[in-house]
C-alpha cells in the first residue's frame, strides 16, 4: 500500500520546521518509488494509490521518466534509431533549427498536441519543412512511449493546422511552374554542352532524382530489360537504379551524439525500396547514352570533367542557373576569357523540376498507372498495388510516347541534331552527335 513521508525544507544547511509531503509506493521491480511536492498527506498517498493502480492494470509509468527532457530523450533517440546519412543529417538539421530552440527543455509529459500545432504555424520556413518537424517530433514522442515514457503520444495521428492565404496562394503558383515543355529542354541540353546536356535530358525523359543520376555508373546504363510477350519477347534499354549504391548522398555528416564531423558526399542505398528500380530508356535517348558512353573515360557518367562526383550546388550554380536564367557577357580581359551572353530560357528551372517534368509527360501520353509510379520510383498507394503491374504492351507505348514528345520538339525546334558537330570525337567529354534517329521498340520475336 502506498504512503507518505514528510520532507523538511533546509535554508542555510538547517533543517527548518517547514515540510512538503512525498508519495511512496512499490515499484514492479520491487524497489520504492517517489515522488516529492504535495502539499498535504492525503494528496501525497492518493498519488502514491494512482502509481500502485497503474501497477496492477499493467499500465505503470516511471513519473521521473515522464518528466525527462525532450532534448535529452531526442538525442537518445536518434542514436538508436540509425537511418540513411542523409536522413540522419536531415533530422539533425531540423532538430537543432526548429525543434530544439522551443521544444529541447521541455518535459515529456508537459508537450500537448494545442502547443505543438500552435508552434509549427510560426515556423520560420516553408509549410513542407514545418511538416517534416512536426512528424518527426511525432516519431520521437511514439519511441518515448515505447521507452514507457509515456503512456500515449499527444501528437499522433493529428492533422495540423495548415497556412491560409497569401502563402498557400503563392505556393499554388510556384508548382505550376515546375514541370519544362520539351522544347525547353532540348534548348537546355544544347547550350549546355553534349556532356552536362545530356544529364539534363535524361533526368527529364527518366525521372532520375538529382542523387541517382549524380550516381549512374555506366555498368548500370543501357541494360536490357527482357519479358516474354505474345509468343515470344518485348525487349528494351534499361537505365538500373542500383539498390546498394544507387544515389549520390551529400550532407553534413555527424557522429553518434550528433556533432558535425564535415561535408560527406558519398554513395548510399536509394532512400526507399521502391526508388530502386529499372527505367525503359526511349530510343533517341538510348543513342545518346550508347555514343556519349563511347567517348566519356569516366566511370560515372554524369561526374565532373575530372571524374569526381558534382557537388549539387556547384552544379547548379555553374550550370544550370545560368543556362536556364541567363547570363551576361564578359569581355576578354588579364586571367580571364570572354564569354558570350545568354538570354534567359526558363527563369527558375531546377533539376528536381525536370524529375516533375518526367512524371507529367507521363500523365500527357496516357502512361498506365501502375507503370507510371514504377518507373518514378513511388510507392503507389491502395490495394491496387497488389493487383496491377506493368506489361510489355505498356512499356512499349511508354516509350512511344516519349520518343514522340521529343519528335515533335526537335520538329518544333528545327533542329535535325541537338548538338553541332564536334571535329575531336576523342575530345575528353565530348558526345558525338545524335542525329534524329528512330529504332522501333520491342520488335516481336520471330
Amino acid at each position: 500500500m502506498a504512503w507518505a513521508e514528510k520532507v523538511y525544507k533546509v535554508r542555510n544547511g538547517k533543517q527548518t520546521k517547514q515540510f512538503t509531503w512525498r508519495a511512496r509506493w512499490k515499484k514492479p521491480d520491487g524497489k520504492p518509488g517517489q515522488w516529492p511536492g504535495f502539499p498535504t498527506k492525503k494528496l501525497a498517498e492518493e498519488f502514491g494509490e494512482k502509481q500502485e493502480a497503474a501497477i496492477r492494470a499493467g499500465r505503470y509509468i516511471d513519473p521521473a521518466k515522464q518528466q525527462e527532457k525532450f532534448g535529452v530523450f531526442a538525442k537518445r533517440w536518434m542514436k538508436a534509431k540509425p537511418k540513411r546519412g542523409a536522413t540522419v543529417a536531415k533530422r539533425w538539421n531540423l532538430l537543432e533549427q526548429h525543434i530544439f530552440p522551443k521544444w529541447e527543455h521541455t518535459s515529456l509529459i508537459d508537450i500537448t498536441w494545442f502547443d505543438v500545432d500552435d508552434w509549427q504555424l510560426g515556423l520560420p520556413c516553408d509549410s513542407v519543412t514545418a511538416g517534416h518537424a512536426v512528424s518527426l517530433m511525432s516519431s520521437i514522442m511514439t519511441g518515448a512511449v515505447d521507452a514507457r515514457h509515456l503512456e500515449v503520444n499527444p501528437l499522433y495521428g493529428r492533422r495540423r493546422t495548415l497556412p491560409t492565404g497569401a502563402t498557400t496562394v503563392k505556393a499554388k503558383k510556384s508548382d505550376e511552374e515546375k514541370w519544362a515543355p520539351p522544347e525547353v529542354v532540348l534548348q537546355m541540353a544544347r547550350r549546355l554542352g553534349p556532356a552536362v546536356g545530356l544529364h539534363v535530358l535524361t533526368t527529364a525523359f527518366t525521372g532520375l532524382g538529382w542523387g541517382e543520376g549524380a550516381a549512374l555508373h555506366r555498368d548500370n546504363v543501357l541494360r536490357t530489360r527482357r519479358q516474354a510477350y505474345d509468343g515470344g519477347w518485348f525487349e528494351c534499354p534499361i537505365i538500373r537504379v542500383d539498390p546498394e549504391v544507387g544515389e549520390l548522398a551529400e550532407y553534413e555528416g555527424r557522429d553518434e551524439d550528433g556533432n558535425k564531423t564535415g561535408l560527406v558526399l558519398q554513395l548510399e542505398p536509394p532512400k526507399n525500396g521502391n526508388r530502386a528500380r529499372d527505367i525503359d530508356v526511349p530510343p533517341f535517348l538510348a543513342e545518346l547514352l550508347r555514343q556519349h558512353m563511347q567517348v566519356w573515360p569516366h566511370e560515372y557518367l554524369f561526374c565532373t570533367p575530372s571524374g569526381v562526383f558534382w557537388r549539387r550546388s556547384n552544379f547548379t550554380r555553374a550550370h544550370i542557373r545560368p543556362a536556364a536564367d541567363g547570363r551576361e557577357p564578359l569581355t576578354k580581359t588579364r586571367g580571364r576569357a570572354a564569354r558570350d551572353g545568354w538570354e534567359p530560357i526558363m527563369p527558375g528551372l531546377t533539376m528536381r523540376g525536370l524529375r516533375h517534368t518526367h512524371d507529367t509527360y507521363q500523365d500527357q501520353i496516357g502512361v498506365k498507372t501502375a507503370l507510371a509510379y514504377d518507373q518514378a520510383g513511388h510507392l503507389r498507394p491502395g490495394i491496387k498495388r497488389i493487383y496491377q503491374h506493368p506489361t510489355p504492351e505498356m512499356r512499349q507505348e511508354r516509350l512511344r510516347g516519349l520518343q514522340g514528345i521529343y519528335e515533335r520538339a526537335m520538329g518544333n525546334l528545327k533542329w535535325t541534331e541537338i548538338w553541332p558537330e564536334v571535329p575531336d570525337l576523342t575530345q575528353r567529354g565530348q558526345p558525338l552527335n545524335s542525329p534524329q534517329t528512330i529504332i522501333e521498340v520491342g520488335e516481336r520475336a520471330a
